[in-house]
């Protein structure tokens, strides 16, 4: 099922969960967790028996941002993937969803720490889900460094810029209750069941016919910065074809017949 020392790949039914699992360390990135990250992204849209995706950590952690010790020079675990970095030198930044964008919803479950890297990579989830004690924050400003995961320029469109700007700025820690206030997360469960929340939110996407799922995703993405009228056009070319599919009709009678829909990507 793929996966690395340091990311774990798990099937829940339609659900791919991804697991950040170095809790030693707090998650901090490391070589095995980006490209273990980078294939479980790349396998997940490739598997169309995988419908949504839970992004989590091991040990309590979601993820503490970079290895700073193996930045200051004390080296990084992991080094038998370096081949890897030289033949896709733009891997890392697939892996923490800078550029790349998965086509199926990317559910996170956080707890624990959520901090710099953590929450960049955050920035690139759908649906965001954290235990009440979980902590977030681009600490990068404080350690002289510049948050380069895309937080200067995602963070302030989806969340207001003075929030964005209070964060980036002053690199201080928001709790979950805070994060949600500001809206950089959805939902604020008991510590030790965001990823139970995150799976149940998953199985109701799953229920959902997956090619309507990944057409309105792509929608709400492709039109967040174009104009109204433009934006409204684009919606009706990735939204009519959609009408035309074989999981359409399905859906129309399942409904009609008062039962559950089987979906064929169809």
């Amino acid at each position: 099922m793929g996966g690395t020392e340091h990311l774990t790949v798990q099937r829940e039914g339609a659900t791919l969960v991804l697991t950040l699992n170095r809790p030693e360390a707090r998650n901090a990135l490391s070589l095995p967790m980006l490209v273990g990250l980078h294939d479980g992204w790349l396998d997940a849209d490739a598997d169309d028996s995988v419908r949504s995706i839970v992004f989590t950590g091991a040990g309590g952690t979601f993820c503490s941002g970079m290895d700073l010790k193996a930045l200051a020079g004390n080296g990084m675990a992991g080094e038998e993937y370096r081949d890897r970095l030289k033949a896709d030198p733009d891997l890392h930044w697939k892996a923490m969803l800078r550029h790349h964008r998965p086509r199926k919803p990317v559910i996170a479950a956080v707890e624990g720490y959520c901090v710099a890297g953590g929450t960049e990579m955050l920035q690139g989830t759908d649906i965001r889900v954290a235990g009440e004690s979980a902590t977030f924050g681009l600490f990068e400003v404080k350690r002289g460094l510049f948050p380069i995961g895309g937080s200067t320029v995602r963070l302030q469109r989806q969340i207001p810029r003075t929030h964005a700007l209070e964060m980036l700025l002053t690199g201080r820690a928001y709790s979950a209750r805070e994060a949600a206030a500001i809206g950089l997360i959805g939902h604020v469960v008991p510590d030790g069941t965001a990823l139970a929340k995150a799976l149940e939110i998953a199985e109701q996407i799953n229920s959902c016919g997956p090619l309507a799922v990944e057409a309105v995703k792509a929608s709400v993405y492709e039109t967040a910065e174009m104009t109204e009228s433009d934006g409204l056009a684009a919606e009706l070319t990735r939204g009519w074809p959609v009408f035309d599919t074989a999981d359409a009709k399905e859906g129309a009678r399942a409904f009609a017949e008062k039962r559950p829909p089987v979906y064929k990507r169809a």
